[in-house]
């Protein structure tokens, strides 16, 4: 029989400041861990005042993880170390493995809208990938899959699978889902996950109950709702409002984490090999060809 999980905890993104003057929300980060196990940070940029968020994010190093970068409004320009470069727009996905190490920047810039909105998620890779080659995957919209369920909810599908059709992100070690979830009112959206893999919601816009038993009341934007390990479904309802949310999951690695700014390992030994190797220029261990 299916066990619907319980809500485990409940927290409001917090304001802060990253990059070169970035104004942004943090939805967890270093203080949380290891709650979110396999993932380590979500930071939420949203922004119609181009002084918020233009000074973006210039060169900086990557070890030890992946970083999941979702722009639902906007234009991002990016580049790395490998040679990659490009423009990430409305609706598109850049999930960048650094592993052994690259160097990028991301730069958001003033669009039709004038406006940004997006969210950027790191994932914790084990010891035995920490120094793996990297890897980057750019998807534009149009290869993200979106379903239609029954009830009237949409699903984009970054990655995971909906009804048989899966996202376009595969073969990545914490076996993750990522979805964008929008749910007409009155709709009940259940959705089957696997037993102890870690689970968590972050509401983009609207209210909905997170708890099926309602216990919590409703849950509204900025939100995150982490949910306990024990069961292998999750149940959102609405009721007089539509509401969105992302659904994320993770296989936890249940390893030591040593993290220093950009750099994710597993001792503090590991941490200032890679910050010698950062300061002696030897960091990147693959570069552009």
């Amino acid at each position: 029989m299916s066990q619907v999980r319980k809500i485990k905890s409940v927290w409001k993104s917090v304001p802060t400041m990253e990059g070169a003057g970035v104004q942004l929300k943090r939805a967890f980060g270093y203080h949380q861990v290891p709650k979110l196990d396999p993932f380590l940070m979500m930071d939420d940029f949203h922004s119609s005042d181009p002084s918020e968020y233009l000074a973006g994010f210039p060169w900086h190093p990557h070890r030890g993880i992946e970083t999941i970068t979702y722009v639902l409004e906007g234009v991002v320009e990016h580049e790395d170390s490998m040679g990659n470069k490009g423009v990430i727009t409305s609706g598109d996905v850049q999930w960048m493995t650094a592993g052994s190490g690259i160097l990028h920047q991301e730069m958001p810039k003033i669009g039709p809208e004038r406006r940004i909105w997006g969210y950027q998620l790191w994932a914790n890779l084990p010891a035995s990938h920490k120094m793996m080659e990297p890897r980057y995957r750019d998807l534009k919209a149009g290869q993200i899959p979106e379903v239609k369920l029954p009830s009237g909810a949409t699903v984009r599908i970054v990655s995971g699978t909906v009804e048989g059709v899966s996202g376009p992100v595969k073969d990545i070690i914490i076996d993750p889902v990522y979805l964008d979830i929008s749910i007409p009112p009155g709709t009940a959206f259940v959705y089957p996950v696997k037993p102890g893999h870690t689970v968590f919601t972050y509401i983009l816009d609207g209210k909905g109950y997170f708890d099926p038993n309602q216990k919590s009341g409703k849950i509204g934007s900025e939100n995150l709702v982490l949910y306990d390990p024990e069961g292998d479904q999750v149940e959102i309802v609405t009721e007089d409002s539509p509401l969105r949310f992302l659904l994320i999951s993770g296989k936890p690695l249940g390893e030591p984490v040593a993290w220093a700014g950009p750099i994710v390992m597993n001792s503090q030994e590991e941490l200032e090999v890679a910050f010698e190797e950062y300061r002696a220029r030897t960091f990147v261990k693959r570069r552009a060809k």
